[in-house]
């Protein structure tokens, strides 16, 4: 299976500031390339970036987004945006993370770090979540739905997105509002967003 998420056709940032909304917009590149949903995983604090990115590129990316940067690898891999799941509240991340990986983001973060022991590593292409809620996919097994919700503080329900399984690869969320793959059925975009309070 082939792991895409979202936002790796191109980069785009795009920053609110204040209530006014103004927007910044900047175009960048990850490893010389425009994956950056596939290599980083962003919550309103920080920005997660793979070990081997460049110190300034990496202050800079934080200074656009308005966080601190974190660089971490995730399951001994760059591959940030496909292996974890974060929001304000949490981060899920595979079972094959390496121990060192989990004390380091315990330590240089306030958010409940938890090993999400499914037998599926690509949480990132799995889940969509954002502060209020998300959308799980049905591969997810049940036992772990629980777990999921108190980690992440939120209320999930289990839907596939346009008859796809990867969730996390054809939607995307924050708080403000969503995106999501153009094939979806209108009953279902309503559904969540609902759940995620959008």
């Amino acid at each position: 299976m082939k792991l895409y998420h979202v936002f790796s056709f191109f980069l785009t940032f795009i920053s609110f500031h204040d209530s006014f909304c103004s927007l910044d917009i900047i175009k960048y590149d990850v490893y010389s390339g425009p994956n950056i949903g596939i290599f980083t995983s962003v919550n309103d604090k920080f920005v997660f970036i793979p070990n081997g990115f460049a110190k300034t590129k990496a202050e800079n990316l934080a200074h656009y987004l308005q966080t601190e940067y974190l660089m971490t690898p995730v399951a001994n891999t760059r591959l940030l945006g496909i292996l974890m799941v974060l929001n304000n509240h949490g981060i899920l991340l595979p079972k094959t993370s390496y121990p060192q990986e989990i004390a380091n983001i315990r330590k240089c973060t306030d958010l409940n770090v938890k090993i999400l022991d499914t037998k599926y590593n690509a949480l990132g292409n799995l889940i969509c979540v954002n502060d209020k809620g998300g959308i799980i996919s049905p591969i997810i097994e049940k036992e772990y739905i629980k777990e999921i919700e108190d980690v992440l503080d939120i209320e999930v329900i289990q839907k596939k997105v346009a008859g796809y399984h990867q969730v996390g690869a054809v939607m995307e969320a924050n708080n403000l509002g969503g995106v999501i793959h153009p094939e979806a059925d209108e009953e279902d975009i309503k559904n969540f967003s609902n759940v995620l309070g959008v």
